[in-house]
């Protein structure tokens, strides 16, 4: 018989719209339109919710109180958004650089994927990335493949960017691929979010990183200790405020639920959305898709 320790996540489990703490939201509203190409789908006193079509993608809250969170605190490593063909990764990564505010920081081939990074005017890091095939994709011992290779950003424009992708951008499809964390240490976060939320791991850079998934995806979240090691629980500062899991039946949510029970994780079940926050105070909530 299977035990909870055991049960693991759908493998239709995806990521949804993130949400961030906002101080100005005038200037976050405007990079995220301007810069990354997305449109306002609701907007109300408590913030704004940006996306492409009906696809949710960013929620910006406001919190003009708070303050910017310390690069060495548990939270947010990047939000990122995933594109269906490389030119449209192509022309939002050329909008993003072409705006004033905006911050790029990389660009990097992992192999299963190819992904340019920037960073918002509050600090938060966003990446933007296109999927390989996955039956490119080299697994081995349950582990995909990945690497960190330098990546051309001006090669790759001129290789994939096309007038029809830049003129269709805002229609262009993009989901949130994964969310990436920074966490106090890799040890602790692998207790929770394998063995007791029920993610699969699928690579590890020993202490460093951890990559985890449900349904064989390469990583749906991520979490390293590259700027936070030691850190702890998170204070109530701007930047991240809560991340969406999407799974396929509220049975998953109750099995969830159970196994958060089980490690005696404090959370809240209402029957179709369950809310908790991982060993850094990081807010998760987990809905039907």
């Amino acid at each position: 018989m299977t035990t909870l320790k055991e049960d693991k996540l759908a493998a239709e489990t995806h990521m949804n719209a993130v949400q961030l703490k906002v101080g100005d939201m005038k200037t976050m509203s405007e990079y995220y339109q301007k810069a990354l190409g997305l449109e306002v789908l609701v907007e109300s006193a408590e913030g704004t919710t940006l996306g492409r079509g009906t696809q949710e993608l960013v929620n910006l809250r406001n919190a003009p109180g708070l303050q910017l969170a310390s690069r060495n605190e548990a939270g947010l490593f990047h939000t990122a958004l995933l594109f269906d063909t490389q030119a449209d990764l192509a022309a939002t990564v050329l909008s993003a650089a072409q705006f004033d505010q905006s911050k790029f920081v990389g660009s990097s081939d992992h192999l299963v994927s190819e992904a340019f990074y920037f960073t918002d005017p509050e600090g938060n890091g966003i990446e933007l990335y296109f999927d390989r095939p996955r039956d490119g994709w080299t697994w081995k011992n349950g582990e995909v493949s990945m690497d960190t290779i330098y990546l051309d950003p001006n090669v790759y424009l001129n290789s994939h960017l096309s007038e029809q992708a830049v003129a269709t951008q805002r229609k262009a499809a993009a989901d949130i691929g994964h969310v990436h964390l920074q966490v106090g240490d890799v040890a602790t976060a692998r207790q929770f979010y394998v063995n007791t939320l029920g993610f699969d791991e699928t690579t590890a850079l020993g202490e460093q990183a951890l990559f985890v998934s449900a349904g064989g995806y390469h990583h749906h979240m991520a979490m390293n200790v590259w700027n936070s090691r030691g850190a702890g629980p998170r204070k109530d500062t701007l930047g991240l405020g809560e991340v969406l899991i999407n799974v396929p039946s509220e049975e998953e949510i109750g099995k969830l639920a159970e196994r958060l029970s089980f490690a005696k994780v404090t959370h809240h079940h209402t029957g179709s959305e369950l809310r908790f926050n991982d060993p850094w105070n990081n807010n998760l909530r987990v809905t039907l898709g």
